[in-house]
C-alpha cells in the first residue's frame, strides 16, 4: 500500500499502558510478531488520539477536520531482513470519522471500526469514552495531569518512558487477509509526553479474563502529548508465511 506523506496536528494523545505477562501476551500476537520485554513484563495498551487538521502534504489543511480515534497496541519486535526490528502491533481501531472508516485498509494502513466516543476535557482532566457500532469495544478513562509516574511503573525515570514509546513508532495492522500487515510510521515535532493519573478506567479487551486471565495483566502507567505537529509515513506491508521467512510484501 503506497500512501501518500499526511501531516496535521496531535490535539490530545493518551496512552494507556499495561505491564503484562508475556506468555499471555504473545497468545492474542500473530507470527511474525512477538512482545518486547520491559523488566520482565510485556506492554500493551490504549491509545486515544485526536487529530486535527489532517492532509496530504500536496493538498492545503482543513482546520476544522477533527477526528477522535482509539488503538489498541501491543509493543512487539519481529525480524525483517535478518535484523530484529520493533514498534508496535494493532489488532484494532476505531475511529468516529466515516472517512477514515471508508479509506482504513484502502488508502490509509489497517481497518478502522466505527465508534461512538463522549469526550470531556476541563484544564488538565481528562475523560474520554467509547462504545463500538460493532458492540466489540467499551472504554472509559479518567485521568488527570500528574507530577511523576507511579512509584511501580517498569520505567524508573520518565526519560525511559518517553524514549521506550517514542522508539515504537512504527505501527503495522491487522488487515482483511490474514497474515498481512499494513504499516505506517508516526514521525512526531518536538515529541514531548506528561505523566497523568487513572482515576478509573474501563476496557472490553483488558478486562476480558478469557484473554487476560487474572494475574496477567496490570495497570502500568499513562501519558499524554498535546499539540504536536506530526506526520504518517507508509511501511512497506509485511506478509507471514508458513513456507517461508517473514518479508516486506512487495
Amino acid at each position: 500500500m503506497n500512501i501518500p506523506t499526511i501531516k496535521g496536528i496531535i490535539d490530545r494523545r493518551i496512552l494507556v499502558n499495561y505491564r503484562v505477562d508475556p506468555s499471555v501476551l504473545s497468545r492474542v500476537l500473530p507470527a511474525p510478531f512477538r512482545p518486547q520485554v520491559i523488566g520482565g513484563f510485556g506492554i500493551a495498551g490504549i491509545c486515544l488520539i485526536r487529530l486535527k487538521a489532517l492532509h496530504p502534504t500536496w493538498l492545503p489543511s482543513l482546520p476544522a477536520w477533527a477526528s477522535e480515534n482509539a488503538a489498541h497496541r501491543v509493543a512487539v519486535e519481529w525480524d525483517q531482513n535478518g535484523k530484529v526490528r520493533q514498534g508496535v502491533y494493532i489488532p484494532r481501531r476505531d475511529t468516529n470519522s466515516w472517512i477514515a472508516v471508508g479509506v482504513g485498509g484502502k488508502l490509509f494502513p489497517g481497518i478502522h471500526h466505527h465508534a461512538r466516543f463522549d469526550v470531556h476535557e476541563e484544564d488538565n482532566r481528562f475523560e474520554v469514552s467509547l462504545e463500538s457500532d460493532d458492540g466489540q469495544v467499551h472504554l472509559a478513562v479518567v485521568a488527570h495531569l500528574a507530577n511523576s509516574l507511579p512509584p511501580d511503573s517498569v520505567f524508573a525515570s520518565m526519560k525511559l518512558a518517553s524514549d521506550f514509546f517514542e522508539a515504537g513508532s512504527i505501527g503495522y495492522s491487522a488487515t482483511g487477509q490474514e497474515g498481512r500487515f499494513d504499516g505506517l510510521e508516526l514521525r512526531c515535532r518536538g515529541w514531548k509526553v506528561e505523566p497523568i493519573e487513572i482515576q478509573s478506567l474501563k476496557s472490553s479487551f483488558f478486562d476480558d479474563p478469557s484473554r487476560f486471565p487474572a494475574g496477567s495483566v496490570r495497570l502500568d502507567c499513562a501519558l499524554v502529548m498535546r499539540g504536536i505537529q506530526h506526520e504518517w509515513h507508509g511501511e512497506p506491508q509485511i506478509c507471514c508465511s508458513d513456507d517461508g521467512p517473514e518479508k516486506p510484501a512487495t
